[in-house]
Formats: structure tokens, C-alpha cells, sequence
């Protein structure tokens, strides 16, 4: 069988592409960038969002499923108009085509922001109405709608959204990227103001959560929420790290009350409430279907960090 991947030459992408291949499928890649394609592989450029229906068709021929990664992602500034286009109607327009070629599934990678903005604390599932509070996220909710509306008109089972937290691994950027950059200094942090609790997942876990979708009998639900076993505490995140770099954690306990001042001081209140909110995936339906999560979360975390450190030398 044959997978088409979009965005294969990305952070996830590649490890999807990886793992599928690992499984035993065929893999077709698609990639909005020409230059990070291979002439030797079964690749195509990703159409853009006004390319004929043909072009579309053409990505699905041969094809049994399609794993849809490439995205606009939140970390560029892109307005309100481009993430629509990409992560909106790009995807929309993917999924007709595939609704009505191919015989197996859709599996689009979204997003927690589909469903909340940073500054929501609480559990997140799949019941969690969804409330977008960005243009990322609201253009990966409509990614989501029109995905399922194709399926539907279609007649059709087979599609489903995969909402992610933010996803670690070689590679990795946002906020985690930062948060490992901050690690690398020597500078001593205040606990009070990195307690906030957060899921994560490894890129590891989700291309094996998408061959676990593509290879399991029953057909998929319209959506999962996917994290790793336990979240975490940005103070543990950031201590993983220094171990990694083999720098002391350098945690200072300082009351939370004078950075919510000084935030509110300088108009950064809003800011401030995402930093300290936490947000809790619960990944527990697609476990229930026989998928493994990573357990190790700051472990992983650590070694990153290692190899960071030994590629810096």
C-alpha cells in the first residue's frame, strides 16, 4: 500500500515518513519547498490552494491513504488571510480529492489550538468544545471541518484529526526550542514563575500513532487528542534539559506575586496568564484503541539536550 505524506520534508513529516516506511508501505511525498525533495523519490511539490482539480487527483493516483502534516505553523507571524489558505482551504481541498480516490484514510495533523488558545488551563479531550482563539488555531479548526465535510459528502469513513501539543524532537522549534536555548545559559530561574503544567508529545510517538490509525481495523474516530503518559512542569522541562547540558538546574524559590505585577505594569498580562496556565491532554481514546504513549517524557527531554550538547563540541 501506498501513503501519501504532505509536508514529509518537515519536523514531523520526516519521522512519519520514517516509521511508515519501517511498517512496510509505500511512501509518495509532498512538500510546499521543491528544494528539500529528492529527484530519487516518488515526489511531487504540494499544489497550491488555486491549482486545478487535476493537480489534486494526480497527488492521490496509486494512493491508499494520506497523511497531511504540512501546515502554516503559529511560530512565523503568518496573517489571518495565509493560515486559512494553507490550513483551511489547502486541506479542504486535499481531502475531496482524496475522499473520492482513495479506498483508505485521511489523517490530518492539527492542533490544540484547533480547540483552546494559551491561555485556557485545564483538561483537554476530545469533548472539549472547540474555541480557537488565534488565527492558527482557527484556520486548523477549519481545516478539521472541511476534512470531515468532504468525507461526509463523499459518503465516506476514514478521516480524522490528530490534535497535538507541542511536539519535541531533533529539530523541534517554538517555544520548546526557547525554552531549550534558555536552558543553555547559566542563569539562575525562578521556580514560581515556570510551574505551569503541560502536555507534550515526541514526534516519535506521533508518526507511531498515525501507523497506528493506518494499520488498525476499525476505522477512526473524527478525533483524538494525542499527548505523552504524564505531563510536566515547565521548571521540570527546563531542569531536563540542564541535565542534558550537564548545567545545575539553578532554581531560585521566589514568590509568583511580583512577576504577575510587573507583567500587568507593562501591559503583559495576557502574556503572563499563558505562561502560568496549564494544559492538560488527555490521550486516553486512542489508548483505549491500543496505542503506546511515551512515557519518559523528561528523559527524552534530557537527551536532546545531550545531543545538542555533543554536536555543539
Amino acid at each position: 500500500m501506498k501513503v501519501l505524506v504532505t509536508g514529509a520534508t518537515g519536523f514531523i513529516g520526516r519521522k512519519v515518513v520514517d516509521r511508515l516506511q519501517e511498517a512496510g508501505f509505500d511512501v509518495r511525498v509532498a512538500s510546499r519547498r521543491p528544494e528539500r525533495l529528492s529527484a530519487a523519490d516518488d515526489a511531487f511539490l504540494l499544489p497550491g490552494v488555486d491549482a486545478p482539480d487535476e493537480t489534486f487527483l494526480a497527488l492521490m493516483r496509486d494512493v491508499t491513504h494520506v497523511v497531511h502534516c504540512a501546515a502554516l505553523n503559529n511560530d512565523r507571524g503568518a496573517s489571518e488571510a495565509d493560515c486559512q489558505a494553507i490550513n483551511a482551504t489547502l486541506t479542504g481541498r486535499l481531502a475531496q480529492a482524496a475522499a473520492t480516490s482513495i479506498s483508505g484514510r485521511f489523517v490530518y495533523l492539527s492542533s490544540i489550538r484547533a480547540v483552546a488558545g494559551p491561555r485556557f488551563s485545564g483538561t483537554i479531550d476530545e469533548a472539549t468544545p472547540p474555541a480557537p482563539q488565534c488565527a492558527y488555531g482557527r484556520s486548523k479548526r477549519e481545516g478539521e471541518i472541511r476534512m470531515l465535510e468532504a468525507f461526509r459528502l463523499a459518503g465516506r469513513a476514514g478521516a480524522t484529526a490528530l490534535r497535538l501539543p507541542p511536539a519535541y524532537g531533533e529539530g523541534m522549534k517554538g517555544n520548546l526550542r526557547g525554552l531549550m536555548r534558555l536552558a543553555a545559559t547559566t542563569f539562575p530561574l525562578p521556580t514560581a514563575a515556570f510551574t505551569a503544567v503541560r502536555s507534550l508529545i515526541s514526534h516519535d510517538a506521533v508518526a507511531g500513532a498515525v501507523v497506528h490509525l493506518l494499520t488498525r481495523p476499525m476505522p477512526p474516530r473524527p478525533t483524538y487528542v494525542l499527548g505523552d503518559a504524564s505531563p510536566v512542569a515547565i521548571f521540570e522541562i527546563i531542569s531536563a534539559f540542564r541535565r542534558g547540558f550537564g548545567i545545575p538546574s539553578r532554581f531560585l524559590a521566589l514568590p509568583a506575586r511580583p512577576f504577575r505585577l510587573v507583567a500587568t505594569l507593562l501591559g503583559r498580562q495576557a502574556s503572563y496568564e499563558a505562561s502560568v496556565a496549564t494544559q492538560i491532554c488527555d490521550p486516553s481514546l486512542l489508548i483505549s484503541e491500543g496505542w503506546i504513549p511515551e512515557t519518559d517524557t523528561l528523559g527524552r527531554l534530557e537527551e536532546l539536550a545531550r545531543k545538542k550538547a555533543a554536536q555543539a563540541r
